[in-house]
Order: C-alpha cells, then structure tokens, then sequence
C-alpha cells in the first residue's frame, strides 16, 4: 500500500445524510436549566440570612459565676503560652 491509500483508509467515511451538532434532546425545563445558578444563590442566601436573623435575636444570658480556681489577676494584658 502507499501511503496515500493508508491515509484514505484511516480515515472513517462519514454518509452525506447525517447532520453533525443538531442534536435535539427533550428537556425537563428549560427555565430551571436556564437559571439553576441564581435558584440555589438565592436560596443559600436565605436561608443564611435566617440562621443570622435567629442567631441575632436571642436574648442573651446575664453573666454567671466564675469557673472554679479563677483569678482574676491573670486576665491584665499579655497572652502568657
């Protein structure tokens, strides 16, 4: 064979009929493919934006004993490690 033939017989033939890229596939929604992105922003927003609102909202509780062996001298200044 020459190399011309090897070529010509690598490659796969495609028949004229077949229409490349055209594929039409049925859609559940088109909406929700469209704007999947901004639904669940939104929705992650939200629902963040509860959990801030509870947590800011509750009454806070007064202050309570000191845990036992406090010493309230060790609280000046520096951060001893």
């Amino acid at each position: 064979m020459s190399k011309n033939q090897k070529k010509n017989s690598s490659k796969k033939t495609i028949p004229s009929n077949q229409k490349f890229g055209n594929k039409t596939t049925e859609k559940k929604s088109d909406f929700y493919e469209k704007h999947k992105n901004t639904i669940w922003t939104i929705v992650v927003l939200v629902i963040l934006t509860i959990f801030f609102i509870v947590n800011n909202t509750r009454d806070v509780p007064g202050e309570g004993p000191y845990p036992p062996n406090y010493n309230q001298q060790d609280t000046g200044g520096e951060t001893r490690y």
